[in-house]
């Protein structure tokens, strides 16, 4: 095996066995934490399991939890491929599922097609999301302000928003107890999958997150983005538009944060309201961060951390635990992510080739 199919083969190991180790060290922790309280970590763990993927209806669960996860995920893991950290996808998501209502509204309205209506909702919430996120794209390339920075502070602003829209204008005069906005209405609404109690949003999700790879990792496109994020001046140098990769890929990791915002609206609430806000970006950072930005390495962690909320209801009811403790294992686990950062390079992993492993043919004489 030549030194440079062993270095490739090693980062690859790296970026499986790093954070499978992290997560490790992660539930021990979370164990030493749950036992100081009094609780036994193996009993948590054997209930956490039976709560996201025991049973059909845990799968279910999980997978629909695991839906807008994978869409948010990629409004980090899409411009982290440039080299930027965006942690931005909540306000984005937020915004989505609010321009998706007031273009789906009139619509339904009026009476107008529902898939007519719902391609209208998922391209103004998609927009939505796009141009929140690339503005801070634009911000970083015009005026290098720090992307993690006017993202996060942007998410501020977005639920602000939010909170102003479903409160004044937009409120429907039937919601007394929680401002919201009108309802969509059930025909308008995005439906389950045929056997399943899971919304095509997952579906969509899993489609999102193979185009993004694809794109990527297997287009002129993506390559240019991947070699503007390893060197940016050896992108200038080779006359690679800079500006417009840092904007179009922020835009399109927005773009699939604002998407999860239009099908929370129209496959699980209904209508806009305060209960859009309720962490998926924020968790999304993580399942990214563990998919070490890949596309295609965000379905499964987001499965898994779908799963991870899916058990807090369990926890509370069989264990007397608040449903947010789920929480404190993810916060650990990111901890112990951003720390495993420093073993990258470091661990000498045993590669093998698979061709010294397979009998020569005088072995078979």
């Amino acid at each position: 095996m030549s030194e440079d199919t062993r270095l490739k083969y090693g980062r690859a190991a790296e970026a499986i066995a790093i954070p499978l180790m992290a997560v490790l060290v992660s539930m021990v922790l979370f164990g030493g934490f749950v036992a100081a309280v009094g609780v036994d970590p193996i009993e948590l763990y054997q209930l956490m399991y039976r709560g996201a993927f025991g049973t059909w209806f845990s799968w279910q669960n999980t997978l629909q939890r695991a839906a807008p996860l994978l869409l948010v995920a990629l409004c980090t893991a899409l411009p982290a491929q440039l080299g930027m950290v965006v942690i931005g996808a909540e306000g984005a998501l937020v915004l989505g599922g609010l321009a998706a209502m007031a273009a789906g509204l009139p619509l339904a309205g009026a009476g107008a097609p529902v898939i007519v209506t719902q391609v209208v909702m998922a391209a103004a919430g998609m927009l939505a999301g796009g141009l929140w996120i690339g503005a801070t794209g634009a911000l970083r390339h015009r005026r290098g302000v720090s992307e993690t920075i006017s993202s996060l502070l942007m998410v501020y602003i977005a639920v602000a928003i939010l909170n102003h829209m479903v409160e004044g204008p937009m409120r429907d005069p039937a919601s007394l107890n929680k401002p919201s906005t009108p309802a969509i209405g059930e025909a308008y609404m995005i439906g389950d999958i045929p056997g399943m109690d899971v919304h095509w949003g997952f579906v969509l999700g899993v489609v999102f997150c193979i185009a993004a790879y694809v794109l990527m990792f297997h287009t002129t496109f993506g390559f240019a983005a991947r070699m503007v994020g390893g060197n940016v001046r050896a992108g200038r140098a080779a006359g690679l538009p800079v500006g417009r990769l840092v904007v179009l890929v922020t835009m399109l990791g927005g773009a699939a944060a604002g998407l999860a915002g239009m099908i929370e609206v129209s496959a699980v609430h209904g209508r806009a309201n305060a209960t859009l806000a309720a962490g998926y970006g924020f968790t999304g950072i993580l399942v990214a961060f563990l998919a070490r930005q890949n596309p295609l390495a965000v379905i499964p962690v987001a499965i898994l951390m779908g799963g991870i909320g899916a058990s807090g209801g369990l926890l509370q009811r069989r264990l007397d635990l608040p449903d947010a403790t789920v929480m404190v294992l993810q916060g650990i686990l990111f901890v112990v992510l951003l720390a495993s950062e420093t073993l990258y390079g470091r661990l000498r992993l045993p590669v093998f080739s698979l061709k010294a492993l397979l009998p020569t043919a005088s072995g078979k004489a």
